[in-house]
């Protein structure tokens, strides 16, 4: 080769490195490595090319920001929809356990009724009945929106604590609003325990026979609620047949010698509700078969 013809072509090499050197990114690879410029100016073509060609722009970035905001906001609305579904049944399943509970719980204190015979010493001291010597009764007190009698069933050891002096009672809410069914629970130490709620005799305005009269019924502070929310609360005692060959008779109260067969609590929702447990009548039989003041060898 002539040197004319290899000065040429030094002279092409020197002006096309001169012309990539002019970038930032060429200058000092020139400058670090002059001697192999063929293979520096294809090192910065290609590196000028994956810099142009590499990242995100900015439209791709916000496309992504607002498909991630979307999704967690309907993540959100999903999780709140669900909270608010199972709450919802969490509270039904709640009241309707309740409703359950508490007509179980009328049933076992009825049917847990106890045969005391109590003295009537509440009541003062007159000439015919002196405190002394006061009258054995039956003791059971059966009245429209009151109910007092001895249970061997209590709310708070079932059948396993000692027996109890239950006072039932419906009492208008604070609302103004429909009625309340609560039970008092006071320890029963003995007969003179239960006699001591007894305030005298009185002949009965339906049937004329003497009958024990009782102290009213406060609720207190201890007082629990077995039913809220009722339109209606009232009770009825199943009393006898009054003739051979005649069914037994429901009475609104209780004026006969001895205890009910049965006792009848009839109740009904101040807002029907076809979604929950509403309560209904509760009867519950009473097994005792004694005749009062007839002493039995067992």
């Amino acid at each position: 080769m002539s040197s004319k013809s290899t000065g040429r072509r030094r002279k092409r090499l020197r002006h096309n490195g001169a012309r990539w050197g002019r970038h930032s990114a060429c200058q000092g690879l020139f400058q670090q490595a002059p001697k192999p410029v063929g293979q520096t100016i294809v090192f910065c073509r290609l590196s000028s090319r994956r810099r142009n060609q590499s990242g995100v722009t900015l439209i791709e970035v916000l496309i992504a920001v607002t498909l991630l905001s979307v999704l967690s906001v309907a993540m959100l609305f999903a999780m709140r929809i669900g909270l608010n579904t199972f709450s919802k049944t969490n509270a039904k399943l709640m009241e309707n356990r309740r409703v359950d509970g508490a007509q179980r719980i009328l049933m076992e204190e009825i049917e847990g009724l106890a045969p005391v015979s109590a003295p009537c010493s509440g009541g003062p001291q007159d000439a015919n009945f002196p405190q002394a010597a006061a009258p054995p009764i039956n003791f059971f007190q059966g009245a429209p929106q009151t109910m007092r009698l001895v249970s061997t069933f209590s709310l708070q050891l079932a059948w396993r604590g000692v027996p109890q002096i239950l006072e039932l009672s419906v009492i208008p809410r604070e609302e103004g609003r429909g009625v309340r069914l609560v039970v008092n629970e006071i320890p029963y130490t003995g007969p003179l325990s239960a006699g001591k709620f007894c305030v005298g005799f009185a002949p009965d305005a339906l049937t004329g026979v003497v009958t024990p009269q009782f102290a009213p019924v406060l609720p207190g502070p201890q007082s629990f609620v077995l039913a809220d929310q009722l339109a209606f609360c009232r009770f009825s005692y199943l009393s006898p047949a009054p003739q051979p060959g005649l069914p037994p008779v429901w009475t609104q109260a209780w004026s006969s010698i001895g205890w009910p067969r049965g006792v009848r609590i009839e109740m009904a929702p101040l807002e029907p509700d076809r979604t929950r447990l509403q309560p209904f009548t509760v009867i519950a039989p009473v097994r005792l078969r004694r005749t009062p003041g007839v002493a039995y060898g067992d």
